[in-house]
């Protein structure tokens, strides 16, 4: 099976496919999804795994990836907890959509549309994640991960100091009316 991605216009509109790795190298703005998953305060980073082509060894969101054509980005996101994560236990909500682009040393770019999705996480289930793809994950305290993600900016992926700040901003508005009942 191809590993393609979807390209797409400044509207996110589709406009053709491209092999993914075709697209990383010619810069080809194309469709990506970034999912946070949290439970209360903390949220669930991955730690990409070192033989990745790009960022390996950097933390980022609990999962990333790209729909593939024809695939809901939603649906993509779910398959992709599943794949990366082992974890189907939660339902994910789109937030926001940014576009970015980040050129890196080794001559790769990324350049997408990235679609934000936030799951509340509140199993008591182990997660079980693809070494493929994760070397480590952890749960960051909210406050925590903002004064790492500023003073350690070197150790996130950077998509995710993008979007982050805004993802936590959502997940903060979804708990606060929780943590006002206690």
């Amino acid at each position: 099976m191809k590993n393609e991605v979807i390209l797409v216009d400044y509207n996110d509109k589709e406009l053709g496919r491209a092999e993914k790795m075709e697209a990383h190298e010619k810069a080809l703005l194309h469709r990506a999804f970034s999912v946070f998953l949290f439970d209360g305060r903390r949220i669930l980073l991955q730690k990409r795994a070192l033989s990745k082509y790009h960022c390996p060894g950097l933390w980022t969101n609990s999962c990333c990836s790209h729909p593939q054509p024809g695939e809901l980005t939603v649906l993509a996101a779910r398959r992709r907890l599943r794949e990366e994560l082992g974890s189907d236990y939660c339902s994910v909500d789109e937030c926001f959509s940014f576009f970015y682009r980040y050129p890196f040393s080794n001559g790769l770019t990324e350049f997408e549309c990235d679609h934000v999705f936030i799951g509340q996480y509140s199993v008591n289930a182990p997660l079980s994640p693809d070494p493929e793809e994760v070397c480590e994950c952890r749960w960051w305290d909210i406050d925590e991960l903002k004064k790492a993600m500023t003073e350690r900016a070197e150790e996130f992926t950077p998509w995710f100091l993008i979007c982050a700040p805004r993802a936590i901003s959502f997940i903060e508005e979804r708990i606060r009316p929780k943590e006002k009942k206690n």
